[in-house]
């Protein structure tokens, strides 16, 4: 037993070659549920069986995330409560994965990475990959970019994933990549961008463009039909509705010139440079977000 707030499904350890940890919490930073879509996918490819979960009462505030009750005809026939669950899989090269999904713990942060770390080494894992989403100035007609973040050197210096420097708010994930690296399991957590004048609708794109970004980070083999036919409608959608208005096609032409100069812009550049092109991009992304908003 790892720590009396993790209960074994059954009992009985599973009994994996290498697992990676696939990490998706819910609460924190995930821009049109792009994360959570390509961990669904994950778990549905991988015919996922729950193996732990963890106890409700050590970690979720449920004044916060209160149970859904079902009432039918004035009877209180279930609660349906949130749970932090472990559960295991395959990706289509027969890698075995072990799933972290839930919703971000509200409290014990130090006691739920230590316990994880714990039951990563218990179990063997070999890599842990955390999954995000952000929204950022960026074009539907473009690829999501993805962003990495890693205490780990090595990580680092193998992953061709784009590097940011900034100072923001941690989520969980942030504090797991130093529980596992900790004890010596390589830890990472990759973000895509989605267009932020479509952030708050579905984006299969950026789901897309994480389970492709698990292919580097963790050799996993992910086939992921469903998303990348979605992707293709929503941008097909998207364009119609854009090609509809000459003002908003310019927008769109100046956000997919700002995303094509900042692939060609050199490190160590001006930096008041990118801050400039920043504000300009945010500007032409609320004007498509409100003319898209009012598309429904």
């Amino acid at each position: 037993m790892v720590d009396d707030s993790l209960h074994w499904i059954g009992g009985e350890r599973p009994e994996l070659e290498d697992p990676v940890m696939v990490v998706m919490l819910t609460g924190w930073i995930d821009a049109s549920g792009a994360a959570a879509a390509a961990m669904q996918t994950i778990a549905d490819e991988g015919d996922s069986s729950p193996i732990a979960t963890f106890d409700d009462d050590t970690y979720i505030d449920f004044r916060a995330r209160r149970p859904l009750m079902e009432l039918r005809e004035g009877l209180n026939t279930v609660l349906q409560w949130n749970h932090i669950t472990v559960s295991t899989a395959r990706d289509r090269a027969g890698h075995d994965l072990v799933l972290l999904s839930g919703p971000e713990p509200d409290m014990a942060w130090h006691r739920f990475a230590r316990v994880t770390a714990g039951l990563a080494r218990e179990i063997g894992v070999s890599t842990m990959v955390a999954l995000g989403a952000y929204p950022f100035t960026t074009p539907h007609t473009r690829p999501s970019k993805v962003s990495l973040s890693t205490p780990s050197q090595d990580v680092l210096a193998r992953l061709s994933f784009l590097r940011s420097s900034i100072d923001v708010p941690a989520g969980m994930a942030a504090l797991l990549e130093h529980a596992l690296h900790d004890v010596g399991i390589p830890a990472v957590s990759l973000w895509a961008q989605v267009p932020h004048y479509i952030a708050s609708l579905e984006y299969p794109g950026a789901s897309v463009a994480l389970i492709d970004a698990l292919r580097e980070a963790a050799d996993l083999v992910v086939d992921g039909t469903d998303l990348r036919q979605a992707a293709v409608t929503q941008r097909e959608r998207l364009d119609a509705l854009v090609a509809g208005n000459e003002e908003h096609q310019q927008m769109l032409r100046q956000l997919e010139q700002l995303h094509d100069a900042a692939d060609d812009e050199p490190t160590g550049g001006d930096p008041a440079g990118p801050g400039l092109k920043m504000a300009s991009g945010d500007e032409i992304a609320a004007e498509l977000e409100r003319f898209l908003r009012d598309q429904d």
